[in-house]
């Protein structure tokens, strides 16, 4: 039985998008209808679009494509080799091409996404582009899918805005079925542990640049995705656990024969969902309030990244459904924490995949009501086929129920002994706003902190009051504004962390509030992020000056400065466009002027797919 808070978070999300998902699915449900009376999507097209179709196309390839007797399969990349999570996507459009057409259907590369790296541009002016990127490839997506040529999409994304951008950009299309294909972690290099200390001691000077790099290329050594619990690998949780990856798929590592053999599944499992078959399977049906919900209850049950407190709202209102902060807060008070994976703890995706992965959290729960059941995936009809594990026996993929469960508690523990009875995620309010913090990496002792504020207007202003020695042997509360959508793109501070960490180890009392954002891979910090309304747009961090006391209580889900703010006026302010410029941050200018509100998604769009 679905849990009762579970059930009344998904009822009032429901009655909230009634018209608006309404206006989505008949939008959707007329475009479903057309393609199943009609056949492939291309038999519609005049005789000169569809030749400009297939004209590079190989002889049997242009065969197929010139009848309509097979469906036609978008293939959506994001492939490039510089970063490494996306760089096994290489080889993957013949590849998918092949199992394809074996499955009695066609696939063409459709088009190309954007997919930078975060980790590349940490700290960097390029870091100021990377939010506004999520909404470029779900317009990039939108145009690869405008062509009419296709019944159905594989998607190929796994990094931080890439997936979200996809998943919104697809979501358009939302009559089509669409298929998310993951690459896989790379294998586990140096321990998180290390490399966090090493972090440490390089803001300390203790270690030389030759030895940060060395520990770094340690950790980040090969095709895959970074093993850490961030962004990535959330999108990657997320995706499995909306039913939109083959069950399992999830983090088995690239270039192994058994993802060989889940890609070539997803390739053929997509032409058996197309509106020509007897499982048509619309990626905007599969995506309803229930799916929503799901996705929130694994991002807090695994303490995943802070990112997807504003991915998941713009990715829900594509699909013509309204989901806020205030369903985060109420769900995180009865989802328990699972999963220990740093920044949460030590262990890396590799070792909860060993432990049981994906088909124990899942089932686990499942079994606990705490998500729903009743959900159309990818694979079929309810989420209880996730409890399933893929194996490969005698060179043929097939998948078994995991009846064991978790072998590692320090990794993976059930709803019975959770490492904490409620979410990885706490929502905050008081009288500087709204704002997130993550409270699955952060010491007990330091959920609370009450300390005098010092201001910041750019990151690089407080490293270089840490490199001085100027917040050495202080308690303090960093305020780092004018790092909101509408300032700057809202980067990421992550760098912002180890600087912070070395204080807060010396016994300092150390946390920090932004109207930006944090890594997905930060958490041992205290902090308070996307805090709404940002700065930029009048928020009350915009009045607090040096000095002011600020009380972050995680634990209470408050955060309040202690001062009269009454007729202050506002101190600093964001660039100019003007001064906004280099790195192409010059051409995102429009950008900066219709981002919306963190709690909103943080989107350039004014409304969803409906």
């Amino acid at each position: 039985m679905t849990d009762r808070v579970i059930a009344q978070v998904t009822d009032r999300i429901r009655a909230r998008s009634r018209d608006s998902r309404t206006a989505y699915l008949d939008r959707i449900g007329r475009e479903g209808r057309e393609l199943r009376e009609r056949g492939p999507a291309r038999g519609r097209l005049g005789c000169a679009n569809l030749a400009h179709g297939f004209a590079a196309a190989a002889a049997e390839e242009k065969l197929d494509l010139r009848g309509t007797a097979k469906p036609g399969v978008a293939i959506v990349t994001s492939y490039n080799d510089m970063l490494s999570a996306h760089q096994p996507y290489e080889t993957y459009p013949p590849e998918l091409k092949r199992a394809v057409r074996r499955a009695g259907g066609v696939a063409q590369v459709a088009g190309g996404v954007p997919a930078m790296c975060d980790g590349i541009t940490q700290g960097r002016a390029g870091m100021e582009l990377s939010l506004y990127s999520r909404d470029v490839i779900a317009m990039a997506t939108a145009i690869a899918l405008s062509h009419d040529m296709f019944d159905a999409a594989l998607l190929l994304g796994v990094c931080d805005k890439i997936v979200p951008g996809l998943f919104i950009g697809a979501l358009h299309f939302g009559h089509l079925p669409a298929i998310f294909i993951p690459a896989g972690p790379m294998t586990s290099g140096l321990p998180n542990k290390t490399k966090a200390r090493a972090r440490q001691h390089f803001a300390e000077g203790k270690i030389t640049r030759v030895e940060m790099l060395d520990a770094e290329a340690q950790s980040y050594h090969s095709p895959g995705t970074c093993t850490f619990y961030g962004t990535a690998n959330s999108n990657q949780l997320l995706m499995e656990v909306m039913g939109l990856h083959l069950p399992g798929a999830t983090f088995v590592n690239p270039h192994t024969e058994l993802r060989h053999a889940l890609t070539e599944a997803a390739a053929r499992r997509a032409v058996e969902i197309t509106p020509h078959g007897d499982e048509y399977t619309p990626l905007g049906e599969v995506v309803d309030e229930k799916a929503i919900v799901n996705a929130v209850v694994a991002l807090l049950a695994s303490g995943g990244s802070t990112n997807h407190t504003m991915h998941l709202v713009a990715m829900a209102a594509a699909a013509g459904i309204t989901l806020t902060w205030d369903d985060m807060a109420d769900l995180s008070k009865v989802v328990p924490l699972l999963t220990r994976m740093y920044p949460n703890g030590q262990a890396d995706v590799n070792h909860f995949q060993e432990a049981g992965g994906m088909a124990v959290f899942i089932g686990d729960l499942l079994d606990a009501g705490l998500l729903h059941d009743d959900v159309l995936t990818v694979a079929g009809r309810g989420l209880d086929l996730y409890r399933t594990a893929p194996a490969l026996k005698e060179g043929s993929l097939a998948w078994a129920e995991r009846t064991e469960g978790s072998g590692d508690l320090d990794v993976l523990r059930p709803v019975s002994t959770p490492f904490s009875a409620d979410g990885g995620i706490h929502m905050l309010s008081g009288n500087l706003g709204r704002a997130v913090s993550k409270v699955s990496a952060v010491k007990p002792e330091h959920l609370v902190v009450e300390a005098p504020a010092k201001v910041f207007d750019d990151q690089l202003d407080l490293l270089r009051a840490f490199e001085d020695g100027e917040l050495d042997g202080q308690d303090f509360v960093a305020v780092v504004r004018y790092q909101g959508p509408s300032a700057n793109g809202m980067p990421e501070l992550h760098k912002l962390t180890p600087p912070l960490a070395v204080l807060l180890d010396r016994g300092q009392k150390v946390a920090i509030v932004t109207d930006g954002r944090m890594s997905g891979a930060s958490g041992k910090v205290p902090a308070a992020i996307h805090l709404s309304p940002e700065a930029a747009h009048g928020g009350p961090i915009a009045l607090v000056r040096d000095g002011d006391v600020i009380r972050l209580d995680s634990a209470a889900g408050t955060l309040t400065v202690l001062a009269d703010l009454t007729g202050r006026v506002r101190q600093g302010g964001p660039l100019s466009d003007a001064e906004w410029a280099g790195t192409g941050r010059e051409l995102f200018a429009s950008f900066r002027r219709m981002a919306g509100p963190a709690e909103r998604g943080a989107s350039v769009f004014s409304g969803g797919a409906a």
